[in-house]
């Protein structure tokens, strides 16, 4: 078929038959556009989460502002305001409407959790440096498969614990060869390790047993961590901060700087479980431990904070155990894939997505 475009002589050819799609390419279109959500998400949460790190340690020792829990409470508040505005001001995402007793039974004991989470973080920077907090949060995966396996019983290869070998390894070798080392620091992050285990596997449970969406989920959240964090920091830290105010010299851009950690961290807090929402817990997991690289070499940039050369080795280590550590995850969930037969021997289970295919909100 020809048609006209313009003058005479000039013809646009037009196909006699339509443009036909395979199934291949669109799920292939498909499946690149989730790769690329999956690396942006994962990258801005690196961004967030390497600056807000920098920018407490910050509060913590430059401005001397000595109060984990306070600095933790003003993060929800932020949150809780950031969401709100999100949400009911700007309509960035309608509000998922969710049952008073389902907020109680579901979303509270993970905000609780959650709590502990970030003040357990930021009590470990109160007291050891940035890139000894970073190296033990790389023991993450391997509290995620325990409590995986202790809790939920889901069996894993061996494979998956062989690769634990070089992480646990290499915090050990982090550990005794730290010059900053500090117990009460060191025993912080490392519960903060099952509590980001616990809260990682939670927030998968919820976004997609929900359908949340990231803001949602903080709009929710964020008020609850807030209730429970407030009386423990006035009680415990209210005296010290009324001190600190009426002593600090700059007190006015000190405040700032901490309201701005605040707002930081509500955009932490919503590129988190933006992340949880577009890929697995363990995979969320082995991705913060890429980001131990460049929070150690940022800190040690404007800290100076000394590192050994076995200390730097055993950071080495563990961040080449996590790296095999996914990369056994990867093979072992195509092998689970790629298998014939309707089932796999129980001995051989591999258990991968917490909550099966990773779909949309459904709003």
């Amino acid at each position: 078929m020809q048609s006209s475009s313009g003058g005479a002589g000039r013809f646009l050819l037009v196909p006699t038959h339509p443009i036909l799609c395979s199934p291949s390419m669109e799920d292939g279109k498909m499946g690149n556009a989730t790769t690329i959500r999956t690396v942006l998400a994962i990258l801005q949460w690196w961004g967030f989460n390497v600056t807000v790190i920098i920018i407490n340690k910050w509060i913590f020792q430059k401005l001397e502002f000595k109060f984990p829990l306070t600095v933790s409470c003003v993060h929800f508040i932020c949150s809780s305001i950031g969401a709100y505005i999100a949400i009911k001001v700007l309509k960035t995402k309608p509000l998922i409407e969710v049952a008073s007793e389902d907020r109680w039974r579901r979303i509270f004991p993970m905000s609780f959790v959650f709590c502990i989470n970030i003040v357990l973080g930021n009590v470990s920077l109160r007291y050891i440096p940035v890139s000894f907090m970073q190296t033990i949060k790389s023991f993450t995966p391997a509290t995620t498969v325990i409590l995986q396996w202790l809790v939920w019983r889901k069996y894993f290869e061996w494979h998956i614990w062989a690769s634990l070998i070089p992480i646990v390894g290499g915090i050990l070798l982090t550990s005794i060869t730290e010059l900053s080392f500090n117990t009460f620091g060191f025993c912080a992050a490392m519960v903060g390790c099952l509590a980001t285990s616990t809260k990682t596997i939670l927030a998968e449970s919820l976004l997609h047993g929900y359908k949340f969406d990231s803001i949602n989920t903080v709009y929710y959240m964020a008020p609850f961590a807030t209730m429970i964090l407030s009386i423990p920091a006035i009680v415990l830290e209210g005296s010290g901060v009324v001190s600190w105010l009426y002593t600090y010299d700059s007190v006015a851009p000190a405040l700032v700087i901490i309201i701005t950690s605040g707002v930081l961290a509500f955009c932490l807090n919503f590129s988190i479980f933006y992340v949880i929402h577009s890929t697995t817990a363990v995979t969320f997991n082995v991705a913060g431990n890429l980001k131990v690289a460049v929070a150690v070499l940022v800190s040690w940039m404007i800290f100076r904070n000394p590192i050994s050369a076995m200390n730097a080795v055993g950071c080495a280590i563990t961040l080449v155990g996590c790296t095999f550590y996914g990369y056994v995850r990867h093979l072992i969930s195509q092998q689970a894939t790629a298998a014939p037969g309707p089932r796999t021997p129980r001995g051989r289970m591999e258990m991968l997505p917490l909550t099966g295919e990773k779909q949309g909100d459904k709003i």
